[in-house]
């Protein structure tokens, strides 16, 4: 007997729930919904934390949370603060320490494993807000003189001490607005299962630090459950992380910081067999989709995750503005930060003016990068310490560094590069491959690099100043050899079969084939169906006043001379490590016969991500202004 609940801010906590009689919190709701249920949300602004009392037992059961149709429903961590008194051009007010009850974020430090330290001051994950915008936080009260639109806090036994310097604003008769809680949507209990979010907005949330050896809390997660869906969403100004898919606490919290006894590889490595002790498989954690959401001003991440997100799917989204103000910085940033995403597919979504853009990261055996695009970032994309197999195709990756590789296994196919890409060895970090389509183990390697596949992709450059650390093309591979028989036989013929460590110095090849190369670009030596061109291609991506955003390219000649084939999982045959095939999720075989707008290929397709692409001037129509 499924039912309906309602909540409305003319509610009532003690109401039956009734459209009629509707409730006035979401949390009561939350108390009361189970296997079936639907909590609708009107008309608001409901600052408050939620948090789930039941999951679902399969998808038949799935309990939904949604906005009403057409109503804006918004759910905050902050509070709105009044009494505010000028005194030589700084704004104070005092807020009793009852306010925030248990946890303050103005006395919560921002710390843990990987946040680059030391800061020159400590951050907080408190953050004021006025009309809705953050504020930075200032390092001491002397920047806050200095610095316009800052805020600086200092917090006593009964009350905190709010400092907001803002010229030209009357802090008397603006909306100012203070975190007060760390999470907006977040089940306390992990394991409830088959939950949907959809149509909300959230903001100002008060959350940590998020690397993979701590418990990573998100302004909305879903907290080391399966099968839960998040669509639709507004999600912004969240301290840390916007969405959260991964770990949870009693696998390890920020040990390496804490004992410093041993790297944070070891921990990172504990942490993740803590979670195989705790069940980490696809029929218990995972299988999430995340889609057609719009999340932006985040410190740290959009999306984040570690073995939670595995299986799931990431698409229709759009993400920007994330971790790029410069107030804290750490080596767990990223529009999407996931790690350990066994068949996790990330499609279709637009990513853009972020520190980093898409950062995949250990164990992302079978993930696949389709179709998205990206531009605008510091780095469009990373794969670290993975094996493979993971195939990227058909994805635009406009930004000046478009490609981090240090991982080996990877197939990248019909991609359009704009940018500089940097390849190495990570040789003090042997870590785990699966069986395939699981999280059981199979074996643990060093990264040596290389082992990818380059198939049909367009290189170009539009650096004005490349970055020294960042190469443009696949001339990085020089001296690898031509197949993967001659490698095998000239490893045993050289060292013999049982020399790691000589082995482990040997060069892995790379595969190419009809690549563009365009604006000078060097080409891998060796690619002898590939063409080279000098000719500037002048491309770049724009952004129109109505949002609308192309793509313009100039291709030579030498481009209708390419004579592509098709990619499919026989072609790509499979990474050396892992020795598995690259294919679905559900184990079928993959072809690469439809271009980023989901049009057909043929047996001989175009090179790059779209297929209507030819010879001459090109202005292409990525994605229509909302």
């Amino acid at each position: 007997m499924a039912r309906e609940y309602h909540v409305a801010k003319y509610g009532n906590d003690h109401n039956t729930g009734t459209k009629e009689n509707p409730f006035l919190t979401i949390s009561r709701a939350a108390k009361l919904a189970d296997e079936g249920d639907t909590v609708v949300v009107h008309e608001g602004v409901y600052r408050e934390c939620v948090s789930p009392e039941h999951g679902a037992k399969s998808e038949l059961g799935r309990i939904t949370y949604t906005a009403a149709p057409g109503e804006r429903a918004v759910i905050k961590g902050s509070e709105i603060v009044e009494g505010w008194k000028e005194a030589d051009g700084i704004w104070s007010v005092s807020v009793p320490n009852t306010l925030f009850g248990d946890f303050n974020p103005y006395a919560d430090v921002l710390d843990g494993d990987w946040l680059v330290r030391p800061l020159d001051f400590p951050r907080h994950t408190g953050t004021v807000y006025i009309g809705g915008e953050a504020l930075l936080e200032a390092s001491h009260a002397e920047e806050l003189r200095e610095k316009d639109l800052t805020w600086y806090a200092e917090v006593y036994e009964d009350d905190t001490r709010i400092y907001v310097h803002a010229d030209g604003c009357d802090l008397s008769r603006e909306t100012v607005e203070i975190n007060v809680r760390q999470r907006c949507f977040f089940p306390e209990k992990t394991g409830l299962n088959y939950i949907t979010v959809k149509g909300f907005e959230m903001a100002h949330a008060a959350t940590p630090w998020a690397p993979p050896t701590a418990h990573q809390i998100g302004m909305l997660g879903v907290h080391w459950s399966k099968g839960w869906i998040i669509e639709d969403n507004i999600l912004h100004d969240s301290r840390c992380c916007a969405v959260s898919v991964g770990k949870e606490l009693s696998t390890g919290h920020h040990v390496y910081t804490k004992y410093h006894r041993k790297p944070g590889y070891n921990y990172q490595y504990e942490a993740m067999l803590a979670g195989f002790r705790m069940g980490w498989s696809k029929e218990t954690v995972g299988s999430h989709i995340i889609r057609n959401n719009k999340i932006y001003n985040c410190g740290q991440n959009g999306i984040v995750g570690h073995m939670g997100g595995s299986y799931s799917e990431i698409y229709g989204n759009e993400i920007f503005h994330i971790a790029d103000k410069g107030e804290f910085w750490g080596h767990e940033v990223g529009a999407i930060k996931l790690h350990a995403l066994i068949d996790t597919q990330i499609h279709h979504n637009h990513i853009h003016d972020c520190l980093m853009g898409i950062w995949l990261d250990w164990q992302a055996q079978g993930a696949r990068l389709s179709c998205n695009i990206l531009y605008r970032n510091g780095i469009d994309m990373k794969w670290e310490v993975t094996h493979g197999p993971h195939l990227v195709d058909n994805n635009i990756f406009g930004s000046e560094q478009n490609f981090q590789n240090a991982a080996q296994g990877g197939a990248y196919v019909h991609n359009l590069f704009l940018g500089g890409m940097f390849r190495y060895a990570i040789l003090d970090r042997s870590t785990p491959y699966h069986l395939p389509h699981s999280t059981e183990m199979m074996g643990c390697s060093l990264v040596i690099s290389g082992d990818d596949r380059y198939y049909n992709n367009i290189f170009l450059n539009t650096q004005e100043a490349p970055n020294r650390k960042f190469r443009v093309g696949l001339s990085m591979y020089d001296g690898a050899p031509d197949s993967l028989q001659e490698y095998i036989d000239t490893v045993w013929t050289r060292f013999g079969k049982s020399d790691a460590t000589e082995f482990n110095q040997v060069k892995q090849p790379v595969y190419t084939a009809h690549n563009y190369y365009g604006d000078g670009v060097p080409p891998y030596e060796r690619d002898v169906t590939s063409v080279k061109t000098e000719t500037p291609s002048r491309a770049r991506i724009v952004t129109e006043e109505n949002g609308d955003v192309y793509l313009e390219m100039f291709l030579d000649d030498a481009f209708a001379s390419l004579s592509a084939e098709q990619v499919d999982t026989a072609r790509l045959d499979m990474p050396r490590i892992v020795e598995a095939p690259y294919e679905n999720p559900d184990g079928s075989p993959i072809t690469v016969d439809g271009d980023l707008f989901g049009n057909p290929r043929g047996e001989h397709p175009t090179a790059g991500p779209i297929e209507s692409v030819r010879a001459g001037i090109n202005r292409i129509l990525l994605l229509r202004g909302k």
